[in-house]
């Protein structure tokens, strides 16, 4: 390993004691009552998730009224944005110095939808049980919504004045695409947003693992949704005297053979640097195998093994989800119309007209259409910025490792990356396997402790990030 120029040394050291500096300073900054934060960003939260945002049909306006209200109480400039009746985004913005360029807090106000059965408790009740909040948004997104909106709050009451402007983007829409939220904010409203050089979204996080240690998971790029809608129509008539093929039955022939389609492994540079990375804090032999994960996939035992994992399996080829069938609506008619409709998600690389061509091929029927319902182009980061550094900084104090990941779902951060705006995927929760599952599924919560750390590494964040910001300054100043 090339030993780092003396002069980063130097400049590590000087950021170290501008970090104290900053840390002592600022003002209230030292005054923060943690557990008077972990107090009201539970409650905050718990009135959150009461505001049902179930998408469709969304209601954001709802709770961007709920947010906005709160930034207002303080003074904060705020704005509700509706790109349709009803679905409201909200934008506020905490000024800093002016001296670096703005950081956005993009969260989404909109939840999957969620019915009683299989919850302990009422999905949007917000009830507090045994340190956790519980409901619909708990983790996707209203908790890091919430621990965001804390974080501008304590700025603007604590009066810590940072060197970039915190812009709060809470947007409509997230969980069917975003085009009424992030994409209309964006097409409609960029010149509130263009100046901003960071965006720290959803996606990764401090990944809580089975012996008690922890990984600082950044999400620098994400493969991408390609979803479609299998359609095919047939003789409709009474369900007891049936024709040879309906549209039922064609349906349901294309589908199996979809489901017998076996997309190629492919490993993707941004996915063989995550698993490279994720190997040095791994023991034995998934440490070694991990090194060079497209080497190790050639040995079957191993890639029986690694294919076995859903996540695993899933940053190493396309997938397709049948999730929505529609027939008839009554036993004993026969439908006219079928379809299904399948969630895909491809890598990044992958060419969506390629791989629609592939699914007709491989449902060999005329018959049955393919339309596609929602597709974008693929998009990353760099893993080397003034944020990923700021990460890295926080991490290295609570001594954890950190991995730039590819996410097998998809966010709002495309949008900016499109734009040019360096996007991260990082909410900074401790979260287990077991609370990750509870995301989409039943009894999602969070725990009030990720309420208080997650505000409290947030405002870390912020300071170290205008730190970093000086590095990569000083860096410059010495190659010109």
């Amino acid at each position: 390993m090339t030993a780092a120029p003396r002069w980063m040394s130097c400049a590590r050291i000087a950021g170290a004691v501008l970090l104290l500096s900053c840390l002592a300073t600022s003002a209230g900054a030292a005054d923060i009552d943690w557990a008077e934060v972990e107090s009201q960003a539970t409650e905050f939260l718990s009135a959150y998730i009461q505001i049902d945002t179930s998408n469709p049909p969304g209601n954001e306006t709802a709770a961007a009224r709920f947010l906005a209200d709160r930034f207002r109480q303080v003074g904060i400039e705020t704005d509700i944005f509706e790109s349709a009746p009803g679905r409201g985004s909200v934008l506020a913005r905490i000024k800093g110095t002016g001296g670096l360029r703005p950081i956005i807090f993009l969260n989404h106000l909109d939840v999957v939808p969620a019915t009683p059965e299989g919850w302990d408790l009422p999905p949007f009740s917000g009830t507090v049980r045994d340190g956790y909040v519980y409901g619909r948004g708990a983790i996707d997104c209203k908790g890091p919504g919430t621990i965001e909106a804390m974080a501008v709050l304590l700025l603007k009451r604590q009066g810590i004045a940072l060197k970039r402007d915190v812009i709060f983007l809470g947007t409509a829409d997230e969980e069917t695409g975003g085009k009424l939220g992030a994409g209309w904010m964006v097409a409609e409203h960029f010149k509130d947003l263009h100046h901003a050089e960071f965006v720290l979204n959803e996606g990764g996080s401090v990944r809580l693992r089975a012996d008690g240690s922890r990984a600082y998971e950044i999400a620098v790029s994400e493969k991408t949704p390609c979803w479609l809608k299998l359609e095919t129509t047939g003789v409709p008539g009474h369900g007891s005297s049936p024709p040879p093929e309906t549209a039922v039955t064609r349906l349901i022939r294309g589908l199996d053979r979809v489901r017998g389609y076996e997309a190629p492994l492919r490993v993707t540079p941004e996915v063989q640097t995550y698993y490279a990375a994720l190997a040095a804090t791994l023991q034995g032999e998934r440490r070694e195998r991990f090194k060079d994960l497209r080497a190790a996939l050639a040995d079957a035992d191993f890639r029986r093994a690694f294919l076995q994992d859903p996540h695993d399996a899933a940053l190493v080829r396309n997938t397709i989800t049948p999730t929505v069938l529609n027939g008839s609506q009554k036993t004993n008619v026969i439908p006219y119309a079928a379809s299904a409709e399948l969630d895909c998600r491809l890598l990044p690389g992958e060419d969506p007209e390629v791989f629609v061509r592939t699914l007709k091929d491989t449902i060999g029927d005329p018959e049955v259409t393919v339309r596609v319902l929602l597709n974008f182009p693929p998009t990353s980061s760099p893993s080397a910025t003034a944020f990923t550094a700021a990460v890295r900084a926080l991490a290295e104090g609570e001594g954890a490792p950190v991995v730039p990941s590819v996410l097998t779902g998809f966010t709002d951060s495309h949008y900016f990356r499109e734009k040019g705006i360096a996007s991260y995927g990082f909410v900074p929760f401790d979260l287990s396997e077991d609370e990750e599952r509870r995301e989409h599924g039943v009894n999602e919560r969070v725990s009030t402790h990720n309420l208080r750390e997650g505000t409290r590494r947030l405002m870390d964040l912020l300071q170290r990030l205008d730190v970093e910001a000086q590095h990569d300054e000083q860096a410059q100043s010495k190659t010109r």
